[in-house]
């Protein structure tokens, strides 16, 4: 299963917040250490604040931090709320779609990817922040 760009970048995001264990970084920081546009940066920040993984402070000394714990969110949670109810195939043109067992195994097949996901913990990913740390703006 191929992940669009839009769950990369939202993936590279909570990684970054979680490197920085709850301190508040801004949507520049994040943007300039993924070499991300910082306006599509912004939409994707909204929509995984809305969907609760991240909160926003305003303010002068505001910024962006998890709305919760790293060992909290899986890699699976994100990628279903990213990507959606994305099947691998669409077979609703398809001539043999009715007779087909293939929309079966490709929902098994995706649903066994999303398993192995569940296991993954935000945590798990940014386990070692010191090692990537110094590619991040602080």
């Amino acid at each position: 299963m191929k992940l669009t760009r839009y769950t990369d970048y939202a993936l590279r995001a909570l990684i970054y917040l979680a490197a920085h264990d709850g301190g508040l970084v801004s949507i520049r920081q994040i943007a300039q250490a993924h070499d991300i546009s910082q306006n599509h940066l912004m939409k994707i920040i909204q929509d995984l604040g809305a969907a609760g993984f991240v909160k926003t402070t305003r303010g002068r000394h505001g910024g962006l931090a998890l709305a919760r714990p790293a060992a909290e969110i899986t890699i699976g949670q994100v990628v279903r709320h990213t990507e959606g109810d994305s099947r691998l195939v669409d077979c609703s043109t398809c001539r043999i779609a009715e007779g087909c067992s293939l929309p079966d195994v490709f929902s098994e097949a995706r649903e066994a990817f999303l398993a192995v996901l569940d296991k993954c913990h935000l945590s798990d990913a940014a386990r070692t922040p010191d090692a990537f740390r110094h590619l991040f703006v602080v």
